[in-house]
């Protein structure tokens, strides 16, 4: 009887060690979250135009060149997490629902702005260019944030650093890739940007 009742408790134990280990990682893929970018590979993104993107102290980086990084896959309606650092001369924006992936433009996309800089502030930082403005533009230059959106249908909500920045409907663009950009700001070969994880989840 204490020989079966030794080997209970040891599986109630195992059991308990094994379900606490495995936990987060079930929580976060039944969430549904796939991780894009991580900081340790860049296999899941082509490299467009000339930017010097390189894989630094667990980010993705550049500081020169004009060009992106664009999302292998196409996404229709999903939430996107990305976790990204600027210093306040860099421009720089998530573009999603892109139509030509070997041509990236707010035209043909919709770009969420990172860009503290903006000669017109009202799609700077925050805002969705030329379709949602913010106002007054937050900052995000000299430190970490994490832009959250969300675009289900004809709406696209942005959420910077937890405060809603754009809340709009639009019917241009339905579906595509998710592109990062570097661009140099106000000043010439000036601005660095880091993406340190980017997640999305489908809807």
């Amino acid at each position: 009887m204490k020989r079966r009742l030794v080997i209970l408790s040891t599986l109630l134990a195992a059991a308990t060690i094994s379900a606490g280990c495995a936990g987060p990682m079930a929580s976060q893929t039944q969430a549904g979250w796939t991780t894009l970018l991580d900081g340790s590979s860049l296999a899941q993104w082509d490299q467009i135009g000339n930017a010097n993107w390189r894989l630094i102290d667990g980010a993705a980086q550049a500081d020169k060149g004009v060009g992106f990084l664009v999302s292998k896959s196409s996404y229709t309606d999903f939430e996107i997490r990305a976790e990204f650092w600027v210093d306040s001369d860099a421009n720089s924006g998530v573009f999603i629902r892109l139509s030509d992936s070997k041509n990236v433009t707010a035209t043909n996309s919709y770009e969420v702005n990172i860009y503290d800089k903006r000669p017109d502030p009202l799609y700077g930082t925050g805002a969705i260019v030329d379709i949602a403005k913010v106002s007054p533009m937050p900052k995000a230059g000299g430190q970490w944030n994490v832009y959250e959106i969300t675009a289900k249908g004809t709406r696209l909500t942005v959420k910077l650093n937890g405060t809603q920045t754009a809340d709009v409907t639009d019917s241009k663009h339905a579906s595509g890739p998710i592109a990062l950009q570097y661009a140099p700001g106000v000043v010439k070969d000036a601005g660095i940007v880091k993406f340190r994880k980017v997640q999305i989840r489908a809807l």
